[in-house]
C-alpha cells in the first residue's frame, strides 16, 4: 500500500492519478458549460499539463505541493443555493435551444422545450408567482423562429429528415397551446424587447473570444458602428455592413434584385430594411424603404394555398399607415402606377419645393393585399373559436386604411399633371363596398364612427364625408351611385348587387326586387366570374328572406327556389362544400372551391334559409294537394320537388315521434294542415327555435299563425267542395277563427282565379257549389292515358330532332306538334313555335325567378 502512494515510477500510481485527473477534469467540464468562459477552459487545460509531475505523494503530503492553494488562488468554491441552481439549469436548457435553433435540430428542440416546461413551475413557486422573464424570452424567440421556419418550408420546402419534422410539428403543437397561458407578456415582450427585459437586470460575465485568422480585422469605424449587442454586421465576405442614409438606395437595389430568386432569406431582408428605415433622413427615402418592405411582407406567403402570419399582417398595416402618413405629409412626393425609377443609385434625387416627383408603386394594390390576406386567414380559422374573433378585430383598422388610402387616391385625382386612372377609385370604393353591404346599419354606424376618430382630423373624403358617418343608407346609396356613374362591367355589376342585399337586409323588399329586375343581371350572370355568381346567389336569397319577412309568402318560395330546390346551398353561397354522391372533384378544384369560400361572419343562416324555404312550401303545396285531390282532371303541378320529397318519405314512415329539428317540425304542420288542424299546424310552426334569430319574431309567429289560417280555410274548401251545396261563411269563419269578411274575400278571390267552382251570396252570406258533371272511373282513366300518350309523342318528337339534328323541315314540326288542342281549362295544344294556346299561360319573358315572383 505504501509503494501505490509513494513511489513516482509505479503504474498503480500513475493510474490512480489519471482517474483523478478524469474526474477533476470532468467536474471542472460541467462548470465550464454552465459558464461558457473559454479563459477558464484553456487556464484548466495548461494547469492539468504544468502539474502531471505533482501528482504523486506531493499531492497528498502537508504543504508538499501548492495544489490547494493554486485551487484557491483559482477560485474558492462558491456554495449556491437551491434557486440559483434552478436558474442556471433554466439558462442551461435555454442555451441548449438556441444552439439548436441554429443547426435547425428541432428533435433536440422538442426535448429541450419540455425540459424547459417542467422546469418553470417550481421557478415560478420561488419567484412569488412570477413567470422570469427570460423564459418569456425564450419562448416567444422559439415561437418566432417556428414561424419562419414554416414559412421558409412552404416558400421554398426542403426535405426535413423524419426526426426532424415531427420535432417540427410536435413544437408547433405545444408551443402554441404554452404560449397562451404567457400571452400577456409575451405581447409585452414583443411590443418593445428592451423595456421588457430592461426591469430584470441579469448579470453576466465578459465573454471572451478568440481572434480567428481567418476573420479580418475591423476597422475602429466598424468597432464604433457595432450594434449594442456588441456585434458587427458583417457580409458573406465577412467586410462590416455600414447603414447609412447615403448607402440606402444600394441596399434597396441588392434586395430588390434578389426578389423572387430561390433560397432569399425574407425574413434577413425584412430586418436590413427596418434598419434601414431607422436610418432614413427625408421622406423620400422613407418612402423607398417602405414601399420596398410592405412588398416583401407580402412575398413571405407567396403562393395560393397559404395565408399571412398574424403578427407579419399588423406590421404590414402599420407600416402602410406610415406610407400614407407620409404621403400626405410630404407634397411633392406622390406614389403612383408608371412613374420612372430613379436608377441613380450613388446619388439622392433632387425634389424642389412645389414640383411634383414621382416614385413607382400602388397604393391601392397594397390596401387590396391587405385585405385578401386578412379574408385568407379568416377561411383558415376555426369561426368558433376565440381566435376567430380576435381576428375579426383587425377588420376595423383594415377599414380605416381602406378609408385613408381613398382619401389620397381621390387627392390624387384632383392635382394637376397626374394622370390617375379612375379604376384606382373605383377599386378602393367597391373594396369598401365590400365591407359595409352585409352588415346591419347599426354596425356600419359604429364602424365609421371609429374610423372617422381613428384617421386626422385633416383627412376627409369628397365621395363619402364625414358628415355621411351617421346615415348608413346614404353611405351606401353615395358609394353605389359614384360606382354606377364611374364604372363599367363586373365593377358596376358588384355594386348593384350589394345594393340589393343591402335593401333586402333592411326590409325594403319592393326596392331591392326592382333595382334587381331592371339590371337584367338575371339574363347575363353567367358570363360574369364565380364570385360575382356568388353574389348574385346571395342576394337572390336576401331578397327571398326580405319576401318572406314581410309576409308574401309566393315570392319568397319562387325567389328562394332556385338556391334551395337544387340542395347545393353551400356551394352556391360559397359556405362550404357539399360532396355529391356520384361526383367526383379533383384537389386543385377544391383548392379553388376552398379559396372562394366566405369568411363565417358573412355566412347566411343555412338552417333558416331551409327552414323558411319549407314553410313556404308547405303553404303552397298543401292546397294545391288538396285541389288536385278533389280534381282529378286538373294537371298535376308541382311547385318545390324537394318539399314533396321529404313529405313522401314522411308518409312512408310506420312511426312517427315528436319532431326534433326543422324538418320533423314543417313536416308536422303540413301533415296537421292537410288535415284541416290549422292550430295544430300553427303550434308546430312557431315551436321552432330558429325563429328567435330573425328580428321581430314575434312578428313573424303572427304572420305565420295568419298565413296558415288562410291556407288552412283554402285547403278545407279545397277538400270538402264536392260535398257540400252551400255553406254559410259564418260557419267558416268560427271554424277557422277569421272575420267573415276575411273569408269572404278569401272565397272570392278563389272564384276570381278559378280555383273553386262556387257562387258568394252576399246577401244571404252564403257559398253557393255549382256540380261539376263527376267523371267515371273509365273516363277518369282515359284522361290519365291521354296525357301519357302525350308526353310519349313529345319525348318522341324530341328524340327524332336530336337524330335528325333539326333537319326535319317546318311542316313536319308544325304538323306534329300543331292541332293537339287540350282541355279547356288545362293545357292548350301548341301552335307551331308559338305559345301555348287553348287555356294555357302565354309564355313570354318573366324576368327569371323573381319575375316569376311577381307575376299575378
Amino acid at each position: 500500500m505504501s509503494s501505490r502512494f509513494f513511489s513516482r515510477g509505479d503504474s498503480d500510481s500513475e493510474s490512480s492519478s489519471s482517474e483523478e485527473e478524469e474526474l477533476y477534469s470532468e467536474e471542472e467540464k460541467s462548470q465550464e458549460e454552465e459558464s461558457e468562459e473559454e479563459s477558464d477552459e484553456d487556464e484548466s487545460e495548461e494547469d492539468s499539463d504544468s502539474d502531471d509531475d505533482a501528482q504523486g505523494a506531493n499531492r497528498f503530503l502537508k504543504g508538499g505541493a501548492s495544489d490547494s492553494e493554486s485551487d484557491e488562488d483559482e477560485g474558492a468554491k462558491v456554495l449556491k443555493s437551491a434557486k440559483d441552481k434552478r436558474f442556471e439549469e433554466l439558462e442551461g436548457t435555454i442555451r441548449l435551444i438556441e444552439n439548436a435553433e441554429k443547426i435547425n435540430d428541432w428533435a433536440v428542440i422538442q426535448e429541450q422545450f419540455d425540459k424547459l416546461n417542467r422546469q418553470i413551475p417550481a421557478l415560478i413557486r420561488q419567484n412569488d408567482g412570477r413567470v422570469p422573464k427570460v423564459y418569456i424570452q425564450a419562448i416567444a424567440d422559439l415561437e418566432t423562429t417556428m414561424n419562419e421556419t414554416l414559412e421558409k418550408q412552404k416558400v421554398s420546402p426542403k426535405k426535413m429528415n423524419a426526426i426532424n419534422t415531427r420535432g417540427l410539428n410536435a413544437v408547433r403543437q405545444k408551443i402554441r397551446k404554452n404560449n397562451k397561458e404567457y400571452a400577456k407578456d409575451v405581447d409585452a415582450y414583443r411590443a418593445d424587447k428592451d423595456a421588457f427585459m430592461r426591469e430584470e437586470v441579469i448579470e453576466e460575465k465578459p465573454k471572451t473570444k478568440k481572434k480567428s485568422a481567418s476573420t479580418p480585422a475591423l476597422s475602429a469605424q466598424d468597432i464604433a458602428d457595432a450594434d449594442d449587442d456588441g456585434f458587427t454586421v458583417v457580409d458573406g465576405r465577412g467586410k462590416a455592413v455600414q447603414y447609412t442614409p447615403e448607402s440606402i438606395l444600394k441596399h434597396l437595389r441588392s434586395i430588390v434584385e434578389q426578389r423572387g430568386r430561390k433560397n432569399t432569406d425574407r425574413m434577413e431582408h425584412i430586418r436590413t430594411l427596418e434598419k434601414l428605415f431607422d436610418v432614413a433622413v427625408n421622406d423620400y427615402q422613407r418612402v423607398r424603404v417602405l414601399l420596398t418592405l410592405i412588398s416583401t411582407r407580402f412575398d413571405l406567403t407567396s403562393g395560393t394555398g397559404s395565408q399571412m402570419a398574424q403578427e407579419q399582417w399588423k406590421l404590414a398595416q402599420q407600416e402602410f399607415n406610415k406610407l400614407l402618413e407620409t404621403l400626405e405629409s410630404s407634397k411633392e412626393i406622390v406614389v403612383i402606377e408608371g412613374a420612372e425609377e430613379w436608377e441613380d443609385d450613388d446619388k439622392q434625387p433632387t425634389i424642389t419645393e412645389g414640383e411634383i416627383f414621382k416614385i413607382p408603386g400602388s397604393v391601392v394594390s397594397f390596401v387590396e393585399r391587405l385585405d385578401d390576406e386578412l379574408t385568407r386567414s379568416l377561411q383558415h380559422i376555426d369561426p368558433h373559436t376565440s381566435e376567430y374573433i380576435d381576428r375579426l378585430t383587425d377588420e376595423g383598422s383594415l377599414y380605416a386604411s381602406l378609408v385613408r388610402a381613398l382619401v389620397y387616391v381621390e387627392n390624387l385625382k384632383k392635382r394637376a399633371g397626374l394622370n390617375v386612372p379612375q379604376e384606382s377609385v373605383n377599386r378602393v370604393i367597391m373594396r369598401r363596398l365590400e365591407h359595409v353591404y352585409f352588415k346591419p346599419s347599426q354596425v356600419v354606424t359604429i364602424l365609421e364612427n371609429n374610423t372617422w376618430k381613428a384617421l386626422p382630423a385633416s383627412v376627409d373624403s369628397e365621395v363619402t364625408p364625414r358628415s355621411t358617418a351617421d346615415d348608413t343608407a346614404s353611405l351606401v346609396q353615395t358609394l353605389c351611385t359614384y360606382l354606377f356613374g364611374k364604372s363599367e362591367g363586373i365593377i358596376r355589376a358588384r355594386a348593384m348587387l350589394c345594393q340589393v342585399y343591402f335593401l333586402a337586409l333592411h326590409d325594403q323588399y319592393y326596392r331591392a326586387r326592382d333595382l334587381m329586375l331592371m339590371s337584367h343581371l338575371q339574363d347575363t350572370i353567367s358570363n360574369f366570374d364565380v364570385s360575382t355568381q356568388i353574389l348574385f346567389n346571395r342576394a337572390l336569397v336576401q331578397i327571398g328572406l326580405c319576401a318572406f319577412r314581410a309576409g308574401l309568402v309566393y315570392e319568397a318560395q319562387t325567389s328562394l327556389q332556385e338556391i334551395c330546390g337544387s340542395n347545393r346551398q353551400k356551394e352556391l353561397l360559397a359556405q362550404g362544400l357539399q360532396m355529391q354522391r356520384f361526383t367526383q372533384i379533383s384537389p386543385e378544384q377544391e383548392r379553388l372551391e376552398r379559396q372562394r369560400q366566405l369568411p363565417f361572419h358573412m355566412h347566411i343562416n343555412l338552417e333558416l334559409l331551409e327552414c323558411v324555404y319549407l314553410t313556404c312550401s308547405m303553404l303552397l303545396e298543401i292546397p294545391l294537394l288538396a285541389q288536385i285531390g278533389s280534381s282529378p282532371d286538373i294537371r298535376k303541378r308541382v311547385i318545390s320537388k324537394t318539399y314533396r320529397r321529404l313529405l313522401e318519405y314522411h308518409e312512408r314512415q310506420i312511426f312517427t315521434g315528436p319532431p326534433e329539428n326543422t324538418r320533423d317540425h314543417v313536416m308536422q304542420a303540413s301533415k296537421a294542415l292537410s288535415a284541416g288542424e290549422w292550430q295544430k299546424a300553427a303550434h308546430y310552426i312557431n315551436s321552432i327555435k330558429i325563429w328567435e334569430l330573425m328580428a321581430d319574431s314575434e312578428k313573424i309567429k303572427e304572420m305565420l299563425s295568419a298565413q296558415i289560417q288562410e291556407e288552412g280555410l283554402r285547403t278545407y274548401l279545397f277538400t270538402y267542395a264536392p260535398f257540400y251545396d252551400t255553406l254559410a261563411v259564418s260557419t267558416l269563419a268560427s271554424m277557422f277563427d277569421l272575420p267573415e269578411r276575411k273569408v269572404s274575400a278569401v272565397v272570392s278571390r278563389m272564384i276570381s282565379h278559378e280555383e273553386l267552382a262556387a257562387a258568394l251570396d252576399q246577401v244571404n252570406s252564403a257559398i253557393i257549389f255549382r256540380k261539376g258533371v263527376e267523371l267515371s272511373r273509365l273516363q277518369t282513366l282515359a284522361l290519365s292515358l291521354s296525357d301519357k300518350a302525350s308526353g310519349l309523342i313529345e319525348s318522341n318528337e324530341k328524340t327524332l330532332e336530336q337524330r335528325t339534328q333539326g333537319t326535319a323541315n317546318a311542316f313536319e314540326r308544325q304538323g306534329g306538334r300543331g292541332g293537339r288542342g287540350g282541355r279547356g281549362g288545362g293545357r292548350g295544344g301548341r301552335g307551331g313555335m308559338g305559345g301555348r294556346g287553348g287555356g294555357g299561360r302565354n309564355q313570354q319573358f318573366t324576368g327569371g325567378a323573381l319575375g316569376r315572383a311577381i307575376q299575378a
